[in-house]
């Protein structure tokens, strides 16, 4: 038995059916940051203030980059899908939902490739 009017069955609005792996994805994410965040910090919080030469020597160290790479991504990703779940609440214009969705995926696209290309700079330059 279908609760959906008929309009709304020829319209097929309704559940997109995508809500459970979107809310999966952002636990998932939530999740992973925890571990990352730790392993990020404390080894960052160790050269603070030692200068540039020190921070370049700890992320020419593979674990370290490794971390601090899947640190950025992992972050801007859950960024993303936060800002997706904030805008589809909020923004009922379609035209700005979409411009929306398009500014989020180019700021936290460009923000994690410039992390990502700066990590792997000090990486791979020393």
């Amino acid at each position: 038995m279908s609760y959906r009017t008929p309009r709304a069955r020829a319209a097929f609005l309704g559940s997109a059916h995508d809500g459970v792996h979107h809310w999966w994805t952002i636990k998932l994410t939530s999740f992973a940051l925890v571990p990352l965040t730790i392993l990020f910090v404390i080894p960052f919080a160790g050269v603070l203030g030692e200068g540039r030469e020190a921070l370049i020597a700890l992320y020419s160290q593979p674990f370290h980059a490794i971390v601090a790479v899947l640190m950025i991504t992992v972050t801007f990703y859950h960024l993303f899908l936060g800002l997706q779940v904030v805008m589809q609440d909020y923004i009922h214009d379609k035209g700005q939902l979409m411009a929306g969705h398009v500014a989020a995926m180019g700021i936290c696209g460009l923000g994690g490739f410039a992390g990502v290309f700066a990590i792997l700079k000090i990486a791979f330059t020393g």
